[in-house]
């Protein structure tokens, strides 16, 4: 006498319970990579601030277009042991009223780890259009010595620890409000960026 085969219900029951077992063995053991390696990296935030900044060439004409040239040092510090950084393509702007009115790039770099890099950027506003409101009160601005700008920094980025590549990442960094003297005598004060990653 053949033994009797089991309800199909209670069939589809076992491989349904035995699927979920796997999936949830999965799910722990990538968990506990991901954990490891977190633990081994111990990924530290980067930091960047603005250390110098000035404005040279300012002619703001009749009809509010500008033209200018905004030079400015970022300090990025990578506090990282075990995380180096690929910068494959930054780009770098000074807004001023949410307005653009400066833009330049920067040529792709490599940071090791503990390291700090300064970046230079020359952004030049060439002929930019500025509403009426931002450029009456950009005129103000230069009559009494200093304007804040903000200094915003998109990069696409990589990590490299060991001989692992991670995908690119968008970095976006906002240093605002930087107060930015129309005289080089004055002294500059260092302003601190908020990072986004």
């Amino acid at each position: 006498m053949a033994n009797p085969q089991p309800p199909r219900s209670l069939t589809q029951a076992m491989l349904v319970r035995t699927i979920a077992i796997v999936l949830l063995a999965l799910i722990i053991l990538v968990g506990l990579s991901v954990l490891i390696i977190w633990l081994a990296v111990r990924p530290k935030r980067l930091v960047y601030t603005v250390e110098e900044g000035s404005i040279h060439g300012f002619n703001l004409t009749q009809n509010n277009h500008l033209n200018a040239t905004f030079n400015f040092v970022i300090r990025a510090y990578n506090p990282n042991t075990k995380i180096s950084i690929y910068y494959d393509k930054v780009e770098a702007y000074v807004f001023y009223y949410d307005e653009t009115v400066a833009f330049t790039t920067v040529d792709p770099f490599f940071q090791p780890r503990r390291n700090v890099t300064h970046l230079g950027l020359n952004l030049m506003a060439r002929d930019a259009a500025l509403e009426g409101a931002a450029a009456k009160d950009l005129r103000l601005k230069k009559s009494s010595g200093e304007v804040e700008l903000d200094i915003r920094v998109k990069a696409k980025i990589r990590f490299k620890v060991g001989v692992w590549k991670s995908r690119h990442r968008t970095l976006r960094i906002l240093c605002s409000p930087t107060m930015v003297h129309f005289s080089s005598s004055k002294g500059f004060k260092r302003t601190y960026c908020d990072v986004d990653l």
